[in-house]
């Protein structure tokens, strides 16, 4: 008998939904994409109609709905600190009784809210139960990964009380090992430095993470001393003299001011030594406790294969760090880790471990290349193309994909849309925007002129697959762009004399390698391989531009501003592609020239649309 699993995660931010048939994976995405309102934290109602449509189901058709964590352990948690704290706090407590108040009786609201996308009573919608936190963030680590048994370490900032979780997987069971517990959270001690260097947490963590190669290490030892007590083992303990995030508005306190030199960095204000310092040191910490987890990890359970969950997990620079030391034999992390794949997570944790189905393993993953959002047929194309006066033409793959690599290798920028959209932060090869990456001024253009965001935000390269070792010091496919590889010293450009002494962001515009667009400052990508498996168009793409060029690398950077949502539909990229530097637009199989579009009157005050991330 088949079974439709749905999974939804809500409320705190990055809602989605997702839905299972049988333990595969039919569909998943993020409510933001719907909203166009970044992180979006409402019901997702457009996400679970979309789950629905894309599984050809109604919501009476579906046997289980499963929310991702379990609000009433969450809510003791935000009782006991407060107590534990109290009487300091007292605000912070009331807000949060006050944001509670709806939901204490949250299974009402799930099956109200439910009904009315239905049209149906309440009484007709399927049972809902309530998962775990880091259960959801396990099973999506560990049930769509390619390995029959692994270690599984989830890293976020706080689920109901969990913070850091180990389990061990195995065929269609995850147990858990051990915690820790909040508030000692090492996703919450690197929101404080997000929050600290003048970034928004929950968003602002990789801009962190991208910042830290222009700096140097030199408040990691007293992150050491004063701010965390770290064990040989990785477990750790936050000292909470320093931070405002149990019983405050804000991340930091005065204390903490006091030790790193002044108060928080005041967003979009310069970025000095001290603030790229600061970044680079956390960055450390962070890799230094994660390498100290998997190594005991994998003493204590005999693991060869580890598989990632949580917000930290998007951490890729620590990800890549922890293959290079050798801890594991292989890593899988989840593409949707954080709170987005709790709806995934918690579908799959219903049938397999509440339901004892068992697994079917994929080679690869179970996770289609993470392209589980909407498509468009070329009848919604052109509808909405015509709808606005728009200029394109129909043109077969055969001649778009070398004349795509034409208009690149000239120095075009383009915005590639195509087939389902992708779930989780990172754009694959779905509604990307992609450059030539030999270009020195791509990083530039692409960052001022089209994502209108930081200039000193790395790209990430997409290479053919079985190229990836040409280019990068890395010996397996990283399809989902979770892991940070060294370029390798056949490429790089030596720095002279003058450049080895720049400092900060004076290093920015060194070219570093015969990629230099997807070449951060140390000598690093975040690197993208592409399967033919998974995204033949986009496969193809690559294969003829390292035809004409030599370079099986593109540019891959997600289609969107700065603040935006990555695009979901033909209408978002258009938009897009209208108000940006974008050169060339393709729709599937339409393609638009800028120059050739009607044209419209130029105002900015669109980009106030969009909250700063």
């Amino acid at each position: 008998m088949t079974k439709n699993i749905l999974g939804i995660s809500a409320f705190y931010h990055d809602s989605a939904a997702a839905l299972i048939r049988d333990g595969e994976i039919i569909a998943a995405v993020q409510e933001e994409r719907f909203s166009r309102k970044k992180g979006e934290a409402k019901f997702p109602l457009a996400s679970i109609r979309y789950c629905l449509v894309a599984g050809e189901i109604s919501i009476q058709d579906v046997d289980h709905i499963v929310f991702y964590d379990n609000p009433y352990v969450k809510f003791s948690r935000l009782i006991e600190t407060y107590l534990a704290f109290a009487p300091k706090g007292l605000d912070t407590f009331l807000e949060a009784m006050h944001v509670w108040k709806d939901k204490f009786f949250l299974k009402k609201l799930l099956r109200n809210e439910l009904a009315r996308l239905a049209n149906c009573c309440s009484h007709e919608i399927p049972p809902i139960s309530f998962g775990k936190h880091h259960l959801s963030h396990a099973a999506a680590a560990f049930y769509p990964s390619p390995f029959e048994k692994a270690a599984v370490l989830c890293l976020d900032g706080v689920g109901e009380w969990t913070s850091t979780s180990v389990w061990h997987g195995e065929g269609n069971q995850l147990d858990l090992k051990w915690t820790i517990d909040f508030p000692h959270s090492l996703g919450l001690l690197y929101a404080a430095f997000t929050y600290y260097t003048g970034f928004k947490v929950n968003s602002g963590e990789y801009k962190v993470m991208g910042l830290a190669p222009y700096g140097e290490p030199k408040y990691y030892d007293l992150i050491m001393k004063e701010l965390i007590d770290l064990k040989e083992d990785g477990t750790f303990r936050i000292n909470m003299r320093y931070f405002d995030f149990a019983t405050g508005f804000t991340m930091t306190n005065e204390l903490f001011h006091k030790l790193f030199g002044g108060p928080p960095r005041e967003p979009e204000s310069y970025l000095k030594q001290r603030d790229l310092d600061i970044a680079r040191s956390i960055q450390e910490v962070t890799e230094e406790i994660i390498l100290r987890l998997g190594r005991t990890i994998s003493k204590e359970l005999g693991a060869e294969y580890l598989c990632l969950a949580g917000g930290v997990a998007l951490n890729c620079v620590a990800n890549g760090r922890l293959l290079r030391e050798g801890v594991f034999k292989d890593l899988w992390i989840q593409p949707a880790a954080g709170d987005a794949g709790g709806a995934l997570g918690a579908a799959l944790a219903y049938y397999h471990q509440d339901q004892q189905q068992p697994r079917h393993i994929n080679h690869m993953d179970s996770m289609h290349g993470s392209f589980l959002g909407p498509a468009f047929s070329d009848k919604d194309i052109v509808q909405y193309l015509n709808s606005v006066g728009a200029v394109y033409e129909k043109i077969d793959d055969v001649q778009l994909f070398p004349l795509l690599a034409k208009v690149l290798e000239q120095g075009n920028i383009v915005g590639w849309f195509r087939g389902r959209m992708e779930y989780g932060p990172r754009a694959l090869g779905a509604r990307s925007i992609l450059g030539d990456p030999r270009n020195p001024q791509m990083q530039s253009d692409m960052n001022l002129k089209i994502k209108f965001r930081e200039s000193f935000r790395p790209f990430a390269p997409s290479v053919l697959d079985e190229m990836v070792g040409k280019y990068f010091e890395l010996d397996r496919p990283s399809p989902y762009m979770l892991l940070v590889s060294p370029v390798n010293e056949s490429i790089r450009i030596p720095m002279t004399e003058v450049q080895q002494g720049l400092f900060g962001i004076d290093k920015l515009n060194v070219a570093r390698s015969n990629i230099p667009a997807v070449t951060h400052v140390d000598y690093s990508a975040r690197v993208q391989t592409v399967h033919a498996g998974t995204n033949p168009g986009y496969y193809e793409l690559l294969k003829c531009f390292e035809k004409r060029t030599g370079c099986g690398v593109l540019v891959n950077t997600s289609f969107n501003v700065r603040g935006e949502p990555i695009v979901c539909s033909p209408e978002d990229a258009y938009r897009c592609f209208m108000r940006t530097g974008i050169d060339c637009l393709v729709l599937e199989n339409y393609l638009l020239y800028k120059d050739k579009q009607p044209k419209r009157e130029q105002d900015s005050s669109w980009k106030n649309e969009f909250q700063l991330d």
